[in-house]
């Protein structure tokens, strides 16, 4: 289940579907070895997350990860269906959530979800780059993203999109490029996943024979940093940056910007840039900065990180807590006998 006032109660349906296996991609490691899931463990599952969410529930989706949702064998994807909208009923989610490539979404599989009460699709685009998704042996165009997103949104469920950054082949422009594409699709939600080099995966053999670089932590967070505010901005919800933070694609991570806390490096990093700029308008000194209780932890940065940086550009500020600044925010003071 995902942080915040929005839960999802997640079933990994890994591999089935996949038409072929792309550079990155290694089911095994990101669903920590689960084989796929039965009806009853829909249910399972469902009943777990009712007794824990409490009235919650009613902000928890029933989601189905991994693989490509929709291309599956027809009966099991309408067993999981039926066990799913069961629930939903039975302890009053939300909704459906479903996950699936740009082209498996076909109308008759549309209205097939439509009938099982899906409410949310999403749609792994990953690039909108043709060159990089051929690359990546991804198996689809930017044009299939493009008549998916169409269908999607014309049947009416909430729209969703998954991108990934530093892919072989990609650079900062083109998944820039990539963000204003997807955005102009106007989806609901956005994913954002930097690449990660995983055991037994294409990506495995180019970066061993020195053919592939990964984005490092630095990189992808950097990048992300420009990616989050954008989509902001335009009123797409990021509802999630890195990998889900897993014992199994921590440890067998061969390469790549793979950290647990990912967003939070994003969110940090934004701030620092945020009050670096205005402190520049006012020049070095010492200052006091006044955050939520709640943005604290983000606004110093991982060990502090954000201070030291500040302090090293000639500003010496200390963070103070102050529940009338808003989510977010940040109310500069400067002290004249710090």
């Amino acid at each position: 289940m995902s942080r915040g006032k929005h839960f999802n109660v997640a079933i990994f349906v890994p591999h089935v579907g996949c038409p072929r296996q792309c550079s990155f991609c290694n089911q095994h490691t990101i669903t920590g070895g689960a084989g796929q899931p039965a009806p009853e463990d829909v249910k399972e599952s469902a009943y777990t997350a009712f007794r824990s969410l409490g009235d919650r529930v009613r902000q928890a989706e029933i989601a189905f990860f991994g693989g490509s949702f929709t291309a599956i064998d027809r009966a099991y994807m309408e067993s999981l269906l039926q066990a799913a909208q069961k629930c939903v009923k039975l302890y009053g989610f939300t909704g459906i959530r479903v996950s699936t490539r740009p082209d498996a979404v076909e109308m008759p599989v549309l209205r097939l979800l439509q009938a099982y009460g899906v409410t949310a699709v999403e749609l792994g685009a990953q690039s909108m780059d043709d060159r990089v998704l051929a690359l990546n042996s991804r198996g689809h165009t930017a044009a299939q993203t493009l008549e998916g997103a169409k269908r999607v949104k014309g049947m009416g469920f909430s729209f969703g999109l998954q991108m990934m950054t530093g892919l072989y082949g990609d650079t900062d422009q083109t998944t820039l490029e990539t963000a204003d594409k997807l955005i102009a699709l106007q989806p609901d939600t956005i994913r954002i996943y930097p690449t990660v080099v995983l055991p037994g995966t294409g990506l495995e053999d180019l970066y061993r024979q020195g053919a592939y670089r990964p984005q490092t932590l630095e990189e992808a967070v950097a990048l992300c940093a420009r990616l989050l505010p954008r989509f902001e901005e335009a009123g797409v919800r990021v509802i999630r940056m890195g990998l889900h933070a897993e014992q199994e694609v921590e440890a067998q991570a061969i390469a790549g910007p793979y950290h647990p806390a990912f967003r939070q490096l994003v969110e940090s990093r934004i701030f620092l840039q945020r009050v670096e700029r205005e402190l520049s308008k006012r020049g070095p000194g010492a200052y006091e900065v006044s955050v939520k209780p709640n943005c604290l932890s983000t606004a110093q940065g991982q060990r502090k990180e954000n201070l030291d940086r500040l302090l090293q550009a000639g500003f010496r500020v200390r963070l103070l807590q102050d529940e009338d600044v808003p989510e977010k925010g940040f109310v500069i003071k400067q002290e004249r006998n710090l």
